[in-house]
């Protein structure tokens, strides 16, 4: 059995939590969006990950009007972006450090809260996504300086990053950083060195395409015949056993896999009660490993 909880950010939470950008999925219809996410919260999620571009706003409407302070939910909110609606995709690089601080602001004022308690830089230096050109190929130290003005206000709790390479965290440590949100799943484990770090340093491991594929030509966790036939042995999904193997990977994994969907939160939720034994962990194991790092835009 895998352990429900872990820690992060100073706080004890459950290791599948959940992720809002498929929100938007729901975007004409709000009120369904607010009642799955009472679900989630009814089921036990106690983590959420969000961003201002999510929907342009739209999942930290959903939020905002979802969460009750008694839920004690702890939201996670990510810079380095912004809105871009209309935009292919729907957002733009929001790299310098002005841009960082007008972006909490942003993330502030659309949750209805006086500070974030998580912020996660997205640098962009690694994984698929865009890409950094111009103004936007900004110094880690120079963002890291601006993050940690903003904690020292107040403004925000706790200092993440996202898409960052090895060296990239090594720089930042100094700063104090709770967690590392890159692309990294069954089948894409290019991170390995980089989640042993953050093992040993205690920051909690936050996947996101935690079962591959978001893009055309990248590996998909769910195309592997290892994973279907461990899936069939135990009677639950393939999507379920490549979530439950980064339970099972290292104990700083925590999930927040998203979905518009009641009966797919739910079947997520209950990764954390899969048990991979010893013959389907050797099985995962021997999966190749294939590159994430495919620029896309």
């Amino acid at each position: 059995m895998t352990t429900e909880t872990a820690s992060f950010a100073a706080r004890t939470v459950l290791r599948v939590g959940y992720g809002a950008l498929q929100l938007e999925r729901l975007h004409n219809r709000r009120d369904e969006a607010v009642a799955l996410l009472r679900r989630a919260v009814e089921l036990g999620v106690d983590h959420v990950d969000t961003a201002e571009f999510y929907g342009s706003g739209f999942a930290n409407d959903v939020i905002r009007k979802a969460l009750r302070p008694e839920d004690d939910v702890l939201v996670v909110t990510k810079v380095g972006a912004d809105p871009h609606p209309g935009g292919h995709p729907p957002l733009r690089l929001a790299q310098r450090p002005e841009q960082l601080r007008t972006s909490v602001e942003d993330n502030l004022r659309s949750l209805g809260v006086d500070r974030l308690a998580v912020v996660n830089l997205r640098r962009l230096d690694t994984g698929p996504g865009l890409r950094p050109e111009g103004d936007q190929v900004v110094d880690l130290d120079d963002q890291l300086a601006m993050m940690t003005a903003l904690r020292d206000e107040g403004k925000i709790g706790a200092i993440g990053l996202s898409s960052v390479t090895l060296d990239g965290l090594r720089r930042a440590l100094p700063a104090g950083v709770v967690c590392v949100q890159n692309a990294y799943s069954l089948v894409s484990r290019d991170d390995e060195d980089l989640l042993r770090l953050c093992t040993a340093e205690g920051i909690a491991w936050v996947p996101f395409f935690p079962l591959g594929g978001a893009f055309p030509g990248l590996p998909k966790a769910t195309d592997e015949p290892a994973v279907h036939a461990v899936a069939a042995s135990l009677g639950v999904t393939p999507s379920q056993v490549g979530l439950a193997w980064l339970l099972h990977h290292a104990p700083n994994v925590l999930l927040i896999p998203g979905t518009a969907n009641t009966a797919h939160l739910e079947a997520n939720i209950a990764v954390g009660g899969i048990t991979l034994d010893a013959a389907a962990l050797r099985a995962l194991d021997a999966i190749e490993s294939r590159s994430n790092d495919l620029p896309i835009g």
